[in-house]
């Protein structure tokens, strides 16, 4: 549903996703799906980024997303779901956030 500063906040989003997707893969992405309501179109005043990042690491999965948050210093809300290229192709149990990557989410890179 948008709401009058819709297109706004739509904007703003957009932007940041932009800003993202230029400056992630000198840090390591390999691969991002967008997911969540902006994905599927709803923007309102809560709208977030949900982001599914595929990188190589060897972070615990619980601190992998403050990578991103520290060294991206986010404008605007974003959440990081960080897993390995193995983990993201083979997964071991049924992950909501992997099962709408799959399904639902946008390849904005990669």
């Amino acid at each position: 549903m948008m709401y009058g500063f819709g297109p706004q906040r739509r904007q703003m989003l957009d932007a940041e996703l932009q800003r993202l997707i230029d400056e992630m893969p000198q840090l390591g992405m390999e691969s991002m799906f967008l997911i969540g309501p902006f994905a599927r179109g709803e923007v309102g005043p809560g709208t977030a980024l949900d982001l599914v990042v595929v990188q190589e690491t060897d972070e615990p999965t619980h601190r992998r997303a403050d990578f991103w948050t520290t060294h991206l210093r986010p404008r605007i809300g974003i959440n990081f779901y960080v897993y390995t290229r193995d983990e993201f192709e083979n997964p071991l149990s049924r992950d909501p956030v992997l099962h709408d990557a799959a399904n639902n989410g946008e390849r904005v890179y990669g």
